[in-house]
Order: C-alpha cells, then sequence, then structure tokens
C-alpha cells in the first residue's frame, strides 16, 4: 500500500498505469493527468512490466517531479499487461481507481468523465470509444475477445472490456481476493458486479512506437479469459465427444448395413483412415483442453506469482533511488 505524509489525507482518485517500451510517451501523459485533476488528491502508480527502453529512467524523473503524486514499482521480469496492472491496484489507495494504458490513445482528458459516472453508482465504468485507433490485427482480436466474453462470462452484449476503465474500491478490494497466476482483470470484474456503466469516449491515434499487441498476447487473453473463469470449454469437450461417439456408432451401423446388402463390396480403406484421423484430432483437443485446466491448477497450487516486484519508489525514497540509477548508469558507461 501507499504511503502518506503524517496527516495527510489519502488520495481520492488513483491511477495505474502498466509501463511497457513508454519512455516516448509516459512523461507527457502523467503530465496532462496532473495538470487536469489537479482538484483531486491524486495517486498515479506506474508499474514497468521490464521495458527494454528508459521507460524506467522516465519514471524515476517523474516521482522526482511530483514526490507526493507518483508511485513507481519495477517488476523483476515482463509478467503481462494484466499482471503488471493486478500489482498497480495491489499499490493503488484511491475510492477511485482508473486503469489507462502508457501510450496516449486513452485521452487524460476523458478521466473526469469516467469519475463522474462511478460517482452516480457503478461500480466499474468502461470507456467506449467512437472510433478505436488501433491497428487492425488489434481491432481484430478485440471483437473476437468481445465474442468469448459474451459466450463464457456473460458480459453484458454491447460493452466493450477496454483497459481504460474506472473501478470502484469496493471492485478493487474483490479483485484482489485472487491471487492466482492468471489473472484476467475483466473477468474478475464480471464475476464481482452487475453495476456497470459506459461513457463513450475518444481515442487518439498512437503518437509514437508500435504496439505490442500479437498473436500470443491474444492466445494468452484468450486462455486465460477461457481456462481461469470458465468451465464451458469442458462442458464443450464432453458434448463434442457425445456428439462423435454418436456419429461413430451411425457409421458403424452403416458399414454393417452395407456389407450386409452388398457384401461384394470391400470396406474402404479411405473412409476408415479419414474417420481415425478425425477421432484423433477431437481426443488430443480433449486431452489438451483437459491438460490445460490441470496445468493451470497446478501453477496456481506451486504458489506462481502475479508479479514480483523488484522495488517501489515514492517521494520520500527519491535521493537514494536516483543515486543508485545514477551509480549503474555510470558503471555501465565505464564497461
Amino acid at each position: 500500500m501507499s504511503e502518506f505524509p503524517a496527516g495527510a489525507a489519502p488520495p481520492d482518485v488513483s491511477i495505474v498505469i502498466p509501463v511497457y517500451n513508454g519512455a516516448a510517451t509516459i512523461g507527457p501523459l502523467v503530465d496532462d493527468l496532473v495538470a487536469r485533476l489537479s482538484d483531486h488528491r491524486l495517486e498515479i502508480v506506474l508499474v514497468n512490466d521490464a521495458s527494454r527502453d528508459a521507460s524506467e529512467a522516465e519514471c524515476l524523473g517523474l516521482v522526482a517531479r511530483y514526490p507526493q503524486v507518483v508511485v513507481y514499482a519495477a517488476l523483476a521480469r515482463n509478467f503481462g499487461e494484466h499482471n503488471a496492472a493486478i500489482t498497480g491496484l495491489r499499490l493503488a489507495t484511491g475510492d477511485l481507481v482508473v486503469t489507462m494504458d502508457d501510450d496516449l490513445q486513452n485521452p487524460p482528458s476523458e478521466v473526469p468523465r469516467l469519475l463522474a459516472e462511478a460517482r452516480r453508482g457503478c461500480d466499474v465504468v468502461y470507456a467506449q470509444f467512437e472510433t478505436k485507433r488501433h491497428h487492425w490485427f488489434r481491432n481484430f482480436g478485440s471483437r473476437f475477445n468481445d465474442v468469448i466474453a459474451n459466450w463464457l462470462l456473460g458480459k453484458p452484449p454491447g460493452l466493450y472490456l477496454s483497459t481504460f476503465r474506472c473501478l470502484s474500491r469496493f471492485v478493487v478490494d474483490e479483485i484482489l481476493q485472487y491471487d492466482g497466476p492468471y489473472p484476467y482483470i475483466d473477468g474478475l470484474i464480471l464475476r464481482s458486479t452487475s453495476r456497470i456503466g459506459a461513457v463513450v469516449v475518444h481515442h487518439d491515434a498512437r503518437p509514437t512506437g508500435e504496439s505490442g499487441y500479437n498473436l500470443r498476447k491474444l492466445v494468452d487473453v484468450w486462455l486465460n479469459m477461457s481456462t481461469s473463469f470458465s468451465i464451458l470449454p469442458l462442458r464443450i469437450v464432453v458434448a463434442v465427444g457425445v456428439l462423435m461417439a454418436i456419429a461413430g456408432g451411425a457409421f458403424g451401423i452403416e458399414v454393417i448395413v452395407e456389407k450386409i446388402v452388398w457384401p461384394q463390396h470391400a470396406v474402404g480403406w479411405a473412409s476408415l483412415m479419414t474417420a481415425l484421423i478425425v477421432f484423433s484430432g477431437i481426443q488430443l483437443i480433449v486431452i489438451g483442453t483437459i491438460g490445460e485446466y490441470v496445468g493451470r491448477l497446478l501453477m496456481t497450487v506451486n504458489r506462481t506469482p502475479q508479479g514480483v516486484i523488484r522495488r517501489v519508489v515514492r517521494g520520500s525514497d527519491l535521493p537514494r533511488s536516483l543515486g543508485r540509477a545514477s551509480s549503474a548508469g555510470e558503471g555501465a558507461g565505464r564497461a
């Protein structure tokens, strides 16, 4: 949890920003947030998900610039966006907590609208974009995940599960009860509350750099959603098994009847191999689905961490932290 000076009131709004290779954008983003939310007791939690650029130096510079506002946490390795976000939620202390990306595509000017809607009684308010300005592949992945969430999680139809959202303290506390290694924040939200609102907002074009969203991350999100928060895939596997058993029985009867009616006809090798390949493929799918559940259960029992925090830096820690970072930079230069 964040620490406050003696007698200081805790923040009423926390902003949680997972940072990954965001050195070029995180500074302007935080500057804009501080300027626009000056009438709030603001806390901004930056979680560096093992960036490979100068994100750490930029974040430490922001702690120096806003020592009463910015909290910086560095993860020991790359854990992924949802793990970094839930790490930020553990550090955030505001009554309302806004999560957003570090790439300036979520406009800080829209944050007050999310806060206003949340104060009308919503536990969660999602930003709904007028026009999404992501790469076409990410838009495709978002639509795919949206369909899967409707199906597996009972998501309200038409609600877009954006990472730009405002959460009440009640929902944050419910989310933080989950300590498994595969968090999916929207799944945790949907199983915690039905008081969900939405606000239509602008979505800006990415000013610099490229999105790290790729096929592997799309698959990871889908697996987290489907095997960590729903048993529907197992039920589908059972249904497919029953249907294929019925189909196999019907095929067997057809072969017997054909042999009786036309005894001179040889049973086809091609049809036999086709059936064998189909059934073998289905068996592998069934085994793989069950194995995914068992594997995730094993990782949970083994206490695989959601995220390992290397260090947390607040304003009071700044001189020591900056000195340590400076010494490391000088050592690298001498090497």
